[in-house]
């Protein structure tokens, strides 16, 4: 890398993958997944335990996990 110049990875550095924006749409106790859905409609089971989230919320979701909570404009 040459001086002043910075690389930025589109996804994550260990995986490659990226962060999906997702919806809570049930929640579930501690240490089990909460149903979520990203924006076409598709659902998936999210651990929420790194993240204050509840019903409506908007989280990103990385590997299964929510990490972090995303802010309405």
């Amino acid at each position: 890398m040459s001086a002043g110049r910075e690389s930025y990875a589109v996804g994550c550095i260990s995986c490659a993958d990226e962060a999906i924006a997702m919806r809570v749409l049930e929640t579930a106790p501690a240490l089990e997944p909460a149903r979520c859905a990203d924006a076409s409609g598709a659902v998936a089971l999210v651990l929420l335990d790194l993240v204050d989230a509840g019903v409506g919320d908007e989280v990103l979701v990385h590997g299964g996990v929510a990490i972090a909570r995303t802010v309405a404009p």
